[in-house]
């Protein structure tokens, strides 16, 4: 029986059932299409900044057996939701409770070979607030982009990768704050959602202390024909692939 208030969505085809409010913002494909992005190795610890319920770092864990995963999120009832999640799906997510820029000591101390980050995507100083508190806080960024990419790198092993998923406009200031966190090797893969459109989302990933030039990956189309169909199932295979059955992110070089 699912509380008042909560919805229990599926997630790759069923393997993942997360629960998380039944109003405001709610986990979508963006954090499945995240944790498809991430070259995690069975054995390594991953870091999910801004875990909200849990969703990309389950889906990674889906994915890749043998993962420490642990979150942090600023939010408790939606932190408390993402360990019941991990535990509803045979997962152990370890979740903080806190901000990702001032994590306590034992966390500071720790360190990850894979981060991701998900972060709000809407810079309020361009924009409205939105009215509902719990959506606003995962959505508007009130902890600037910049300082939310540094405490994630922070957190990363020398060659450790963040991966990153977030709305195209913003796409300079990801950039900017990525290589000033000391990240190189970034590949952006911009996602379309249909053939000829402007991409309204980009994946990117860097490495820690990289030098490599950036790569702009070829784009990825996100759903076929040139309009939403009846039922609006109409993904790509290789995407619906991605959110049916877990598989890696097509159009990595």
């Amino acid at each position: 029986m699912i509380p008042e208030g909560l919805r229990q969505d599926a997630f790759l085809g069923g393997r993942l059932q997360i629960t998380q409010p039944a109003r405001g913002y709610r986990a979508g494909m963006d954090p499945v299409l995240l944790a498809a992005s991430c070259r995690a190795e069975p054995g390594q610890r991953v870091l999910d900044i801004g875990c909200g319920v849990g969703t990309a770092a389950l889906c990674l864990g889906a994915r890749v057996a043998g993962l420490q995963l642990c979150g942090v999120e600023l939010q408790p009832e939606l932190a408390d939701l993402a360990r019941a999640n991990g535990v509803a799906n045979g997962q152990r997510l370890e979740v903080v409770t806190g901000d990702a820029t001032r994590l306590p000591a034992e966390m500071r101390a720790r360190s990850f070979e894979q981060v991701l980050l998900n972060p709000p995507y809407f810079d309020r100083a361009q924009g409205s607030r939105a009215p509902d508190t719990p959506r606003e806080t995962a959505m508007g960024e009130d902890t600037p982009l910049r300082e939310l990419v540094r405490a994630g790198v922070r957190r990363l092993v020398p060659r450790g990768q963040i991966t990153v998923v977030h709305r195209a406009e913003r796409l300079a200031d990801l950039l900017s704050a990525i290589t000033a966190a000391g990240c190189g090797g970034i590949t952006v893969l911009p996602l379309l959602p249909r053939a000829g459109r402007p991409a309204r989302l980009i994946l990117l990933r860097a490495t820690k202390g990289a030098r490599s030039p950036l790569t702009l990956a070829a784009p990825v189309i996100l759903h076929d024909g040139a309009q939403h169909g009846v039922d609006g199932k109409d993904f790509t295979p290789e995407i619906a692939a991605v959110l049916r059955d877990g598989t890696l992110m097509p159009g990595w070089p």
